[in-house]
């Protein structure tokens, strides 16, 4: 697994989008050292929870196993970019 991605101030509908389109594992890390797999539905509404602030993700720290999951997170993070989902 690579670096860190420190996402701010993104929508949250356009994030679990985002993560649809993952194939390997996304890990969530809070600063409480909790760790949430958010390809798993219910690890999304658990852990999204708490870093929800008005609609919009305030602050967190995303882990992937796959380079291509991580492109794609970061240029969500950086652009807004939301990839279409594959069928």
């Amino acid at each position: 697994m690579s670096d860190k991605i420190n996402l701010r101030d993104r929508d949250i509908n356009d994030f679990i989008q985002t993560l649809d389109t993952c194939k390997g594992n996304v890990y969530l890390e809070t600063p409480e050292g909790d760790v949430l797999n958010l390809k798993s539905k219910l690890c999304q509404f658990a852990g999204l929870k708490t870093l929800i602030k008005g609609g919009v993700i305030s602050d967190a720290q995303i882990r992937c196993e796959l380079p291509e999951d991580e492109t794609k997170l970061f240029r969500f993070n950086l652009y807004g970019e939301v990839p279409k989902k594959e069928d």
